[in-house]
């Protein structure tokens, strides 16, 4: 299996115009961060978690050329946005795309693109197969996603644990209910916000308290905003067992 780091970022941690923070000046590449999302190569199988504002460039950086799934975690615009951009692989493999989420998220979506769905389809229009999930494990072309159940704030968001790897973002609370299917991972992704209280993520702090009761062999930060400070500064501070991951990071598990 193969993770690639599609975007580590928020819309708050992407570099602004005009924006002097020590983020947006840097010169670093790993503090230059695109909207969050992730894609998992396995079985000869590419599946990307999330189609946020920045899904096309992603793609194109990292010359994907075959999607067989998305899978989404909530609803949010900056997790949703880019998915009208699935109509190149759709060209592409000539067949729909299959898109994977909890009830909530699919109505979200027949209403942010009303026109993937209308009765009558102008051409050329993405298409698009929807497919309900609840909390169960299901499969994609044999390979099984076990969805996680989350919050954030009141919002309920799903993480996904594929083998030994699991993937939560947009979070700030695992019920003790759900830890279970955390146990023996090879690499953990959470998010990590900012280092001052938020409503609804976690902060540096409660991320490395997660990632220690996890207690995954590897853990990866991400959804990282300006607030967070500079990739090499903060990493200075983390144990051995975490990271800031950063765009285009690759994963071998």
């Amino acid at each position: 299996m193969q993770i690639t780091f599609l975007g580590t970022g928020t819309s708050s941690g992407v570099p602004l115009i005009g924006c002097q923070c020590a983020v947006c000046q840097s010169l670093d590449y790993r503090d230059k961060r695109l909207r969050v999302s992730v894609l998992i190569e396995t079985q000869g199988k590419n599946f990307v978690i999330d189609t946020g504002p920045d899904f096309r460039q992603q793609m194109l950086r990292e010359r994907v050329t075959r999607l067989d799934a998305v899978l989404f975690t909530h609803q949010h615009k900056d997790h949703t946005a880019g998915l009208d951009d699935v109509r190149a692989f759709n060209f592409l493999q000539r067949q729909d795309m299959p898109v994977y989420a909890r009830s909530q998220v699919l109505d979200q979506l027949k209403a942010e693109f009303a026109y993937v769905f209308a009765d009558k389809k102008y051409p050329g229009i993405p298409r698009i197969q929807l497919h309900e999930i609840t909390h169960q494990p299901f499969c994609i072309e044999g390979v099984t996603f076990v969805p996680i159940d989350a919050m954030h704030h009141k919002l309920p968001v799903f993480g996904f644990r594929v083998g030994d790897f699991a993937y939560l973002t947009d979070i700030n609370f695992v019920p003790d209910y759900e830890m279970y299917k955390l146990n023996n991972l090879a690499v953990l992704v959470i998010g990590a916000l900012q280092i001052e209280p938020h409503l609804s993520h976690f902060t540096l702090s409660q991320a490395l308290d997660f990632a220690q009761k996890v207690g995954a062999k590897q853990t990866y930060f991400t959804h990282i905003s300006h607030k967070l400070g500079l990739h090499k500064e903060v990493s200075k501070h983390l144990p051995a067992t975490v990271s800031l991951a950063q765009d285009g990071l690759r994963l071998r598990l």
